[in-house]
């Protein structure tokens, strides 16, 4: 923990004052100049600073990358409550936005069924990528999907076949899901948009009830966000 806080505040640094020397960097932070070499080597190396022409440090181009994909799904997380509640009024079951991050998922939007047994993910959640349908979805359209074996080829093909995903017992024992995705402008995946709920309630194929819903507040999203682009 001391070296990623450490890490942090050289970032900090480099965002607010750079481009800047590693000399001024250890100045700046109070480190030793050993400790900043160090933690500047491994953060090039990851490509989170980089060196203009004169050497002194700037940010990598990897933070931008990382800067854009977040601004997508946090555009569409900041737009994505009303679209959550309809969802989850239309439907009788609890809504979620889901956002991939590294080898996880994380819940940034949710809405609850107004009563009755419900199926809660907390806001904030992070859920493994190969269970359930919200995974199948971040998955299916990913370049790295062959990394996660436990999801067989042929599910991510029947998801993209379909345009969404269905789960029963995956992530919990009991729980049902249907997912589709949410997309940005040029056609990327940046997100999944699910219902949820006990399988005595939406039974053993809950896409057959669930899926129109879904994808309706997949685009519907994707429009109120500024992300709609080719389906």
């Amino acid at each position: 923990m001391q070296t990623l806080d450490r890490a942090v505040v050289l970032l900090e640094v480099v965002a607010d004052e750079g481009p800047i020397g590693p000399a001024g960097l250890a100045e700046a932070t109070g480190l030793t100049r050993p400790t900043v070499h160090r933690l500047v080597r491994a953060l090039e190396d990851h490509g989170l600073l980089g060196r203009d022409g004169r050497g002194d440090l700037r940010l990598g181009g990897r933070l931008v990358g990382w800067g854009a994909r977040a601004a997508r799904a946090l555009g569409a997380a900041q737009v994505a409550g009303p679209v959550l509640e309809a969802l989850s009024a239309r439907t009788g079951e609890s809504a979620q936005l889901y956002v991939r991050e590294g080898d996880r998922r994380v819940c940034v939007a949710s809405a609850e069924r107004a009563s009755g047994l419900r199926d809660t993910v907390p806001l904030g959640a992070s859920l493994p990528l190969t269970a359930g349908s919200g995974g199948a979805v971040l998955l299916a359209w990913a370049p790295d999907a062959d990394r996660f074996p436990a999801v067989p080829p042929a599910r991510l093909t029947e998801v993209r076949d379909l345009g969404w995903a269905e789960s029963v017992g995956e992530r919990e024992a009991g729980v049902a899901s249907v997912s589709a995705p949410v997309r940005d402008r040029s056609g990327a995946v940046v997100g999944a948009i699910s219902v949820s709920g006990p399988v005595d309630r939406l039974g053993r194929r809950p896409g057959a009830r669930l899926a129109g819903p879904v994808l309706d507040a997949a685009a519907t999203l994707e429009q109120a966000s500024g992300m709609q682009g080719p389906r």
